[in-house]
């Protein structure tokens, strides 16, 4: 058995982002990261996993770190049958899921049972996928731009190698783009998804600002979706939809 994993919080809301935008899901938020990005509003390390009461309640009970996978797999079978057809998945994320990759190997297999699982990762551990990509049925990974995500190494390598291994599964590409993106940014997303699969849709999401509105500019998204879209052919423009909800 591998060490249990901590997680921060597990709630039930509508995915604000990326190829499953609009569809509610169950969430399984994971503890730790193994980047710093700027924009981040996560907080690690919790005392505590917050669980809904009820799903979509937000109303949140602290529960000790960290907790049974059996009461997780009771937790989310329960919401589930309460509520049928109104989760589309388990989305597992983070922080890094992966980074607690032989844990999701023994968890992954089990919720998968209940919902399918869609798999939220800033696109850099590609071992780490290898170990749980049979248990995944969607991935939506992260391409981070220097202009955005401020990270000090470079990380073009590790995500092209990243999207190889994604691309067995329903993979879709996310960047955040701030009115500092350079075209040069989105080119070099492309040209590392066209060199992998010119179809994988790419999903521009705005930077988000402290009022829950946008912080770049109608024109600057636009020259940036005219840069990408000649270069693949599925590529939309999608803010932060469940801010503007108010949802968790």
């Amino acid at each position: 058995m591998s060490d249990p994993a901590r997680i921060s919080e597990i709630f039930s809301s509508i995915q604000g982002e990326g190829y499953l935008a609009g569809r509610r899901q169950v969430f399984i938020r994971l503890d730790e990261c193994n980047l710093d990005c700027r924009y981040c509003d996560t907080v690690y390390e919790s005392a505590s996993c917050q669980v809904e009461t009820a799903p979509g309640s937000g109303i949140m009970l602290p529960l000790p770190q960290p907790p049974d996978v059996h009461g997780l797999v009771t937790l989310v079978a329960e919401w589930h049958s309460r509520l049928p057809g109104a989760h589309h998945s388990i989305s597992v994320t983070g922080g890094e899921p992966l980074l607690q990759a032989e844990t999701l190997r023994e968890w992954l297999p089990v919720l998968r049972r209940i919902l399918p699982i869609h798999l939220e990762t800033n696109g850099t551990l590609h071992a780490e996928l290898k170990r749980v990509i049979d248990s995944t049925d969607y991935i939506s990974m992260d391409m981070k731009l220097p202009s955005t995500a401020g990270c000090e190494q470079d990380l073009w390598q590790e995500h092209r190698l990243f999207l190889e291994v994604a691309a067995q599964r329903q993979v879709s590409v996310k960047v955040v783009i701030g009115q500092d993106t350079t075209l040069d940014e989105i080119g070099r997303v492309c040209a590392i998804m066209a060199a992998v699969e010119r179809s994988t849709p790419l999903f521009l999401q705005p930077l988000s600002n402290a009022a829950g509105g946008v912080a770049i500019t109608a024109e600057k998204i636009l020259r940036l979706q005219e840069a990408a879209a000649a270069q693949l052919p599925d590529v939309r423009v999608i803010p932060q939809m469940h801010k503007m909800l108010g949802a968790l």
